[in-house]
């Protein structure tokens, strides 16, 4: 690896951590699905693929905290501390 290659790397890095602090519940989403669909296509190179399977990892974790942090305050929220299930009514 280069010198200006390594800088490039851990600048790339850099920005994706600061980017990754402030990465929203709906931009991890959006950004795994487009991960999956692409390795799904199956067009990807192995690396390629093994550096989108580690983010796309990366992005479901981020998500299922996100989402345990909005049902822990829901369920502080709620009166009785207890989650109730939501149930579609059929038309």
């Amino acid at each position: 690896m280069t010198a200006s290659t390594s800088k490039t790397t851990a600048k790339s890095s850099n920005e994706a951590s600061a980017s990754e602090e402030t990465l929203s519940f709906e931009q991890a989403y959006a950004e795994l699905e487009s991960i999956v669909a692409q390795m799904e296509s199956a067009q990807m190179p192995l690396q390629t693929s093994l550096a989108a399977y580690t983010r796309g990892n990366f992005l479901l974790q981020h998500c299922q905290q996100s989402l345990a942090k909005v049902e822990q305050q829901v369920q502080m929220l709620n009166e009785r501390n207890q989650l109730i299930s939501f149930t579609p009514v059929d038309d």
